[in-house]
Order: C-alpha cells, then sequence, then structure tokens
C-alpha cells in the first residue's frame, strides 16, 4: 500500500507557513493541536503584533462585525484591546458584542469620543474622522506584546475617594509581575470633569477633574514610565468608572528569547503663549457651580497687557506649586501646567470651571496657533525618521510595530491647513506599520517632549495637541 503523507508529516518551516496564513481563531485551535502544532504557531507569532480597523456603518452590530473580522483575520492573541464609538452607539451593547467574540478574559476598554483615526475596513482608506449626525462608526484596536502583561484598572466613583486607592492598585500589579512599582507604560481614558469634587475635597486629596489625576500620577510613577490617553466631554464607560487604565508592565518570568518591547511618546503643540505672566492674588470659588474667580496681576514691570483682545483667546495655562503624597509616604513639593477654559469677568478677573486654584498661582493666557501645530508635527516627523534610522543602523537591532495617537478635535484643517496631517507624520516614516487612534477634547502625555515643548513646569494633559505613542521591539 502507498505511503501518504499528512500534515503532520510536514516540517516544522513548512507547518509554520501553513500557520502563518490563518486568522486568529483558526490559528489559537492551530495552537493546541500537538507540540509541534504549538511550536509552529509560537515561531509564526513571536513578535509583538497591532490590528486595528475602522467601520463607518451606521449599524453597531455590522460595524463591529466588520472590525472584529478585520483585525482578526491574521493569527494574534490578544492581549489587550481598545474601542472608540461615536455616542449614538450602545456602550452596553458594543461590549456584549466585542467581548462574545474576543473573550471575557481580555483587557478591554471602550468608550464614546469624538472621532477615530484609522484604516476604513471598506475602502482600506487612512482616514481622521470626526464623527457628526451623519457619521457614525467604530475603530476596534487589538494587541499582541509578548514579554508584557496588560491589565485594565479602573478608577471608579467615588473619584475624590478612590484615587490614591487606583494609583495603589497600578502599583502593586507592577511590583507583582516585574519586580518594580511602575510599570512601562499606562493608556488613561477618562472625562474632564469626572465628578463633581467639593473645594474641602480638593484640599484634603488634591484632585478635582482629570487633571490632577494625571498630576498625581505623574508624581507617582517613575520617570520613565510613559503616560498617554484621551479625555473627553462625553466619555462614558461602564459601571460607574470615571476613568479606566491599561496598564502595561515587564514580566520578570518571561519566557527565555523573548525580545523588549519598547514604548516612546511625543507630542505636537497646537497652543502658543500670549502676553505676560500673571500672578493669582484674589481667589473666590463658588461652590454650587465649583467655578472660581481669579483675579491676577502682572508679573514683572508695569504695563499694559499689550493690545491681546481676550474674546479671541479661550485657555490660560496655570501653573500650581503642591504638596502630594501617597498612602503613607512622605509628601513633597510638585510644580504642574494645567489648561484650562475661562470666561472674561471684567477687568483682570477670570471665571475658571473648577476649584483648587490658591494665591500665588500664576498663569499665562494661549491661543491656538497653527503655525505652532504645522511645525511641530514636522519636528515629529523629523524624529519618527531618525528613529527608523536608528533602527536599520544600530548595532541594537529593534523596529516599530505600532502606533496610537491622541489627537484633539481642535486640529485637522481648522489648524494643520490639510486632512490627515497628524497621522501622516507617522505613516510617511513607518509605511505599512500599524497606526490608530482617539479623537478627543483634551490629550494625555507624559514622556519624551519635543525641546519647545519642556518647560520648567511640565502639562500632562493638553489641549490643541497630538500626543504620540510609537510601540517598538528589539529580538
Amino acid at each position: 500500500m502507498a505511503w501518504r503523507a499528512t500534515i503532520n508529516d510536514l516540517s516544522i518551516d513548512l507547518l509554520q507557513n501553513v500557520v502563518s496564513r490563518l486568522p486568529a481563531l483558526s490559528f489559537a485551535y492551530a495552537d493546541c493541536v500537538s507540540r509541534s502544532w504549538n511550536h509552529a504557531c509560537h515561531l509564526a507569532l513571536c513578535r509583538p503584533k497591532l490590528s486595528s480597523a475602522c467601520s463607518f456603518n451606521p449599524s453597531l452590530q455590522v460595524a463591529i462585525e466588520e472590525v472584529v473580522k478585520k483585525v482578526l483575520s491574521e493569527p494574534i492573541r490578544p492581549q489587550f484591546a481598545i474601542a472608540a464609538t461615536s455616542s449614538s452607539f450602545d456602550l452596553q451593547e458594543a461590549i456584549q458584542l466585542i467581548t462574545a467574540k474576543l473573550g471575557s478574559k481580555v483587557p478591554f476598554v471602550i468608550n464614546h469620543s469624538s472621532g477615530v483615526i484609522g484604516r476604513d475596513v471598506i475602502s482600506d482608506e487612512f482616514k481622521e474622522t470626526e464623527w457628526s449626525l451623519d457619521v457614525k462608526g467604530i475603530m476596534l484596536t487589538v494587541g499582541f506584546v509578548p514579554g508584557l502583561k496588560v491589565k485594565s484598572i479602573s478608577l471608579k466613583n467615588p473619584y475624590n475617594f478612590m484615587i490614591k486607592q487606583f494609583i495603589t492598585d497600578i502599583r502593586e500589579f507592577s511590583t507583582s509581575i516585574s519586580g518594580c512599582p511602575s510599570p512601562a507604560a499606562i493608556m488613561i481614558f477618562g472625562k474632564e470633569k469626572a465628578i463633581a469634587t467639593s473645594e474641602e475635597d480638593h484640599e484634603a486629596l488634591g484632585l478635582d477633574d482629570l487633571d490632577c489625576l494625571v498630576d498625581i500620577m505623574d508624581f507617582a510613577m517613575s520617570p520613565e514610565t510613559i503616560i498617554v490617553g484621551a479625555c473627553s466631554e462625553d466619555f462614558e464607560h461602564v459601571d460607574d468608572v470615571a476613568a479606566v487604565a491599561l496598564v502595561f508592565v515587564k514580566d520578570k518570568n518571561k519566557p527565555p528569547g523573548t525580545g523588549e518591547t519598547r514604548f516612546h511618546a511625543v507630542l505636537s503643540s497646537g497652543l502658543s503663549p500670549v502676553g505676560p505672566t500673571y500672578k493669582v492674588v484674589s481667589v473666590d470659588v463658588h461652590p454650587d457651580n465649583l467655578e472660581t474667580i481669579l483675579t491676577g496681576v502682572r508679573e514683572g514691570p508695569p504695563g499694559t497687557f499689550g493690545g491681546v483682545d481676550l474674546s479671541t483667546i479661550y485657555t490660560i495655562g496655570v501653573t500650581k506649586r503642591w504638596r502630594c503624597s501617597i498612602m503613607r509616604e512622605e509628601a513633597k513639593w510638585m510644580t504642574s501646567l494645567s489648561y484650562h477654559t475661562f470666561d472674561n469677568a471684567g477687568g483682570q478677573c477670570l471665571c475658571v470651571p473648577g476649584v483648587g486654584f490658591k494665591i500665588g498661582d500664576t498663569y499665562q493666557y494661549y491661543c491656538k496657533d497653527s503655525n505652532i501645530a504645522r511645525s511641530t508635527v514636522d519636528n515629529v516627523s523629523n524624529l519618527l525618521r531618525s528613529l527608523r534610522q536608528t533602527s536599520t543602523n544600530d548595532s541594537d537591532k529593534w523596529e516599530v510595530f505600532g502606533g496610537l495617537i491622541f489627537a484633539s478635535s481642535c486640529r485637522g484643517v481648522y489648524l494643520l491647513g490639510k486632512q490627515n496631517a497628524d497621522s501622516s507624520a507617522f505613516l510617511e516614516s513607518f509605511p505599512g506599520v500599524t497606526l490608530a487612534g482617539t479623537i478627543c477634547d483634551e490629550e494625555i502625555g507624559r514622556g519624551y517632549l519635543l525641546p519647545q515643548e519642556q518647560k520648567s513646569a511640565r502639562a500632562c494633559m493638553h489641549r490643541s495637541s497630538a500626543v504620540y505613542l510609537i510601540m517598538s521591539y528589539s529580538p
């Protein structure tokens, strides 16, 4: 009787070639067939991977079916997932549909965004799209990062009482996996005014909105920890959650031969300071609506404001000096810069949403600046090109495998003068590499900043900016 070859008789190289062509679900089944198949699957998927897709179908069920099919069309073991939808879609239904496809154990963050950045699953066209009454849809991104552990950690209401527990949860997870209390990277998603805290709460805990949460995280985490994310007025999650973080931690027990995943963050600003610096000389808090009337005087030599029309300026940058501690740690002084909208209350008086401002704080006016936005996008492009050249020339070989953008809804054609300008900075340097993003109201970015954004008091929350997270891998 003639001998017949079966798939089990294939060499490991041929078997690897076969499984590498399977969609994710079939790949997962193949991984469980036998030791040789498991080994072939490991060889086929031994490097990190990011997969993303956008659907603009007005039907939630169809849109999710389209993006899930696309992101799982190739081998991947999802370790985390991020989704952003238009506010017309029901989040609870979206969660049920997506977790049914990915599994309930995959750390998953979903929220209503102002728009999305990504590749259209139907046309394969890359788009930066803001939602409107006529434009609905969803963006889904899944990632595989060998050598890292990923966990979703929620900050639940009452926000003002849970913040330090939130920080502790992140530290404890990181310590249990890596032996270090600071993770490699954190992505945060939340609402600007996550909860209406009182002035007394702010005095006791040092926070009144997501701005303060990020400042406390900046204090609590090592400078090496990259922190990025998105803040939206229409942020909505589940289970009374004020904010949620995806935490990426290096695994001290990773399998031998597993390479290193690295995170890099860079900012393109869209704001420019206008006029002199002012010092706060009086603070009048309105506890009913949690607004503050600030009165400021110009620092330095006496003079006029300089003829700036405040009717065209809507943002001030406030520099605060405050004491912070986590649990029983020794309190330390922090200096932070935060951006706020305001209304002109007459003279040098400003009505600013929020509380926590103090006499002695300083502030400066900021306006949207197209020249700054375009020049910093160019600087981002130059930096990314240098990263690409380093990755090909350095003896320590590494490769960029994915990127995420958190971009302001105030940018686009209005500030940059052309479509897809923020994403082009990445795509031109790394063609073919997966890029996805969220359009939001404020952008969270803490990490490497370009020289012109480096200040004595740095901001971790930004306006009219784009924050880039670049993910790379060294075998």
